[in-house]
């Protein structure tokens, strides 16, 4: 297959080495963020400590390699993330990542309590979609903790109809 890529605006983490693609509007806190990913590792649900390293702030690079989907920042803003308040810091970044996840930030309100599985098309292929508001305090966790949802077994995790009931 051909390789193919795409610029997006967005934020990058490699989150215990899984990407995690974070889109939303300007101000949504897509950096707040990936900030808070990095600053403090923690365990979802996975019961194993995950840390957190930036890919790329503001744009994202993402191209298609065969069957996965890679992410990478621009030359110019590798090693670059805004935090608001100070102005753009430096800091150690990861080249690329392969991406496992991707976050729209939403206020809370927007978001459904038992949502139904989501995608995000990207290049032609699917990714797992969750909307998280940036600004709850449980934003870092609830991404940890569909990182670990996603890769349980289907009959070890309960359906939305089983808890619809």
């Amino acid at each position: 297959m051909k390789r193919s890529h795409i610029f997006l605006h967005g934020t990058c983490v490699s989150v215990g080495g899984e990407g995690v693609l974070i889109l939303g509007d300007p101000g949504s806190g897509k950096s707040g963020l990936a900030l808070r990913l990095i600053d403090d590792p923690g365990y979802g649900i996975s019961g194993v400590l995950l840390r957190s390293e930036l890919v790329a702030d503001d744009q994202v690079i993402v191209t298609r390699d065969q069957d996965r989907l890679l992410a990478s920042a621009p030359a110019a803003l590798r090693g670059k993330l805004e935090i608001r308040g100070l102005g753009i810091v430096n800091l150690t970044t990861v080249p690329s990542v392969a991406l496992a996840l991707v976050v729209k930030l939403q206020n809370h309100t927007a978001i459904e309590r038992l949502p139904d599985p989501a995608t995000f098309d990207i290049l032609g292929m699917a990714l797992p979609l969750v909307e998280i508001d940036a600004k709850m305090a449980s934003a870092p966790a609830r991404i940890r903790a569909a990182l670990a949802w996603l890769k349980q077994p289907q009959e070890a995790s309960e359906t939305v109809a089983q808890r619809r009931g």
